[in-house]
């Protein structure tokens, strides 16, 4: 059994997918698996997990649903039951982790809390100019080549090399821990006992609203975003609807409203289904 299990949706982004499966071999850590849960993509997307799998120095597991919309909550949930870790780091299939991402948010995981890292968002023109060659050389999440190459964004996340002074900003920094699913992990029983990801809710804040879920059971957040880091490669997103963002809102005030940590339209509805994962 690995120690942690990496999970991420991807839809229809195989130069993305590839990008990040890529920095998963750079890990320092390796005792860990990669689930891709993929949103309906098309064949192109199996087609570079099958030609990537046997480069890989991890198991790269896949799991396709039908295309039927943004349904990435529904994908996680079953993704969780086929996890074979006690621990899941979930993340985005446009991510490409630092190579010491899966060792960190190992370190640093404890009873009782969940755990949220940090991200470095970067501009359309260096998303695109990134080779395979980057991310196998460090130069991906490295500052100084990427401010070289493109960044104008100040970070401080990929500029800290000294873990004593990740730490002390992990504490003093004044934004509160929330649950962010291109950066976080959590113990898989904790997960389950909330019943996983609202079925609901689709893009816009269906993260955040599984952290609340998993505070009212008394799991709480733990700001690591000075230690885990991943580089955010930019695209277009044609899946964004205004009535998407209305709808999540809803379901978070109920979930605020009522102090509530389970959702009846969670993991529970997939525990009879045939998961199979490639």
């Amino acid at each position: 059994m690995p120690a942690v299990t990496v999970m991420f949706a991807t839809y229809n982004e195989p130069r993305w997918l590839e990008w990040v499966l890529w920095g998963y071999t750079t890990q320092t850590s390796k005792d860990f698996e990669v689930i891709v849960v993929d949103d309906g993509s098309r064949e192109d997307t199996r087609e570079v997990i099958d030609r990537l799998r046997p480069q890989m120095n991890y198991p790269l597991r896949h799991f396709w649903q039908a295309d039927e919309g943004y349904q990435k909550c529904k994908g996680m949930n079953r993704g969780i039951l086929l996890a074979r870790s006690d621990y899941l780091i979930f993340t985005d299939g446009d991510c490409i982790p630092h190579p010491q991402f899966v060792a960190r948010h190992l370190a640093l995981r404890e009873r009782g809390r969940y755990l949220t890292g940090g991200y470095c968002k970067l501009p359309l023109a260096l998303s695109q100019a990134i080779t395979r060659e980057d991310i196998l050389a460090g130069r991906a999440t490295d500052y100084a080549w990427l401010a070289a190459n493109g960044l104008e964004r100040h970070t401080l996340k990929l500029r800290l090399q000294n873990e004593t002074l990740r730490s002390l900003f992990n504490t003093l920094t004044p934004v509160k821990p929330r649950l962010h699913g291109h950066n976080a992990s959590v113990w898989k029983d904790d997960v389950i006992r909330v019943n996983g990801w609202d079925e609901r809710m689709q893009y816009g804040g269906q993260d955040l609203e599984l952290g609340e879920r998993l505070v009212n059971a008394g799991v709480r957040g733990k700001t690591i975003r000075y230690s885990a880091i991943c580089v955010h490669l930019e695209h277009k997103r044609g899946y964004m609807k205004p009535e998407m963002r209305e709808k999540n809102d809803a379901i978070r005030a109920q979930t605020r409203r009522e102090r509530a940590s389970w959702t009846p339209y969670g993991i529970d509805l997939h525990k009879d289904e045939d998961n199979r994962v490639e």
